[in-house]
């Protein structure tokens, strides 16, 4: 017989502990996720033989573009298991699989060794990661939003954010102690592989973690109370429209994120003009800041609602986008270079901040992990995780200035939605206090 499920709203201490918890694993998935991004720039020429430095990293981006693909896979699946089983259950079982994605990376040999097996084992090794990140975003996203409170939703809601970046804020400094501490001749051998093996034993002592999480008032609730059950169909058609604004109001924000966050390392190297070990200290820098303000932004909307920061990113990013990219291709000094693109993070933060709890709001606990998962999966596939394809492509056909344009026209897309939906903050249908 099932025990009985409990449905007492947790204290604050227990909240602290939960959203610690469900952090730290979201640090170590994320992690995994970005080593790859970082350190495409030494493992690239390995599995694929070139002599022309784009088409290497065209190759891995594409590579990058191909794990995005099983982001939906992973959203729909684990998605639907988070709603029925439970929130800590799909953390569990992502990071399992992110832990084998990243292991695998690390032991493959190059090309010169295994010949087309290379590249294929990394397809299969971002394939896992793909269908782990899928997952993972949906579950952390609806776990930190439903154990945060009424008040303060939006504040603790935005670490899911934090330790996103966070996760890619040690995957640069990993590689800037590897940079201070190997010679560039050791880190194209064989040191671009630590990262990875790091990766892979963090996320051991993760699952164990995850597996002491407590469940989430919102989750119990619909449970014992008999909700329907999660899936696809359902989600279609009972919260169509709550579905399709998902996808919309993420389509510029996370091309906006991969453009000034992933992309701009190779950018500011391959277009800029820029020492490796100088994009890496901008990218360092700028993404640390802009961990600190997500908190900042995610508690101001507690206090004005979420709509006005969405807009202000939508105004702010149409405007200003193309204009930041056009001055960076051209500057060499590294401190104008660093305040572009912090310049550019800040207008992020308007979205970045708060999506996961805007989110979690328009749907209901039974499907919520979902719902939040799978849309927005959908949306990173087809406009985060070709960003970098996107970008390198018009550079290689000589249109570089065409995805400054791309970027600012899917933003603008998004304000739309922004200026034309609920604040979710009034609207919310997450129960609990």
């Amino acid at each position: 017989m099932t025990a009985p499920i409990e449905t007492g709203a947790p204290n604050q201490r227990e909240r602290l502990k939960a959203i610690i918890g469900g952090s730290t694993g979201n640090l170590v998935e994320w992690y995994d996720w970005y080593a790859y991004a970082a350190f495409t720039l030494y493992f690239a020429p390995h599995f694929f033989p070139s002599q022309d430095r784009t088409a290497q990293l065209l190759s891995a981006a594409g590579i990058f573009a191909v794990g995005f693909l099983m982001r939906p896979i992973g959203a729909w699946i684990m998605g639907v298991y988070a709603d029925r089983h439970g929130r800590k259950s799909g953390l569990t079982l992502s990071v399992a699989l992110m832990c084998a994605g990243s292991l695998l990376i690390a032991v493959t040999p190059g090309y010169e060794t295994i010949g087309v097996a290379a590249p294929l084992l990394l397809v299969l090794a971002r394939l896992m990661q793909g269908l782990s990140i899928g997952g993972e975003y949906g579950a952390s996203a609806t776990y930190l939003s439903e154990m945060a409170g009424r008040n303060r939703r939006g504040f603790f809601s935005s670490f899911q954010y934090v330790t996103l970046i966070a996760g890619q804020l040690v995957a640069i400094c990993v590689l800037l102690v590897l940079q201070a501490t190997l010679s560039e001749a050791q880190l194209d051998a064989w040191g671009w592989r630590i990262p990875f093996f790091i990766g892979g034993a963090l996320a051991v002592v993760v699952f164990w973690l995850r597996r002491g999480l407590a469940e989430t008032q919102s989750f119990a609730v619909a449970k014992a109370e008999g909700a329907p059950k999660s899936g696809f169909v359902e989600l279609l058609t009972k919260h169509p429209r709550e579905t399709v604004t998902v996808m919309l109001l993420t389509a510029g924000g996370t091309i906006a994120f991969y453009a000034y966050s992933i992309y701009m390392q190779k950018f500011l190297v391959n277009t800029s003009g820029l020492s490796r070990e100088a994009a890496s200290q901008i990218n360092a820098a700028t993404l640390f800041v802009f961990m600190l303000l997500q908190p900042v932004a995610g508690a101001l909307s507690d206090r004005i609602g979420r709509k006005p920061l969405m807009i202000g990113f939508g105004v702010m990013g149409v405007i200003c986008t193309y204009p930041i990219f056009a001055t960076l291709a051209v500057t060499k000094d590294p401190v104008v270079a660093g305040l572009l693109v912090m310049a550019g993070l800040v207008i992020v933060t308007g979205y970045t901040s708060i999506n996961a709890v805007v989110k979690a709001e328009l749907f209901p606990a039974h499907i919520r992990a979902l719902g939040v998962a799978l849309p927005y999966a959908l949306a990173n596939t087809m406009f985060g995780g070709t960003a970098e394809l996107v970008a390198l492509w018009f550079k290689q056909v000589g249109m570089e200035q065409a995805f400054y344009v791309y970027v600012s026209v899917m933003i603008a897309i998004s304000l739309v939605v922004y200026v034309r939906m609920k604040d979710t903050a009034k609207t919310s249908l997450i129960r609990e206090d």
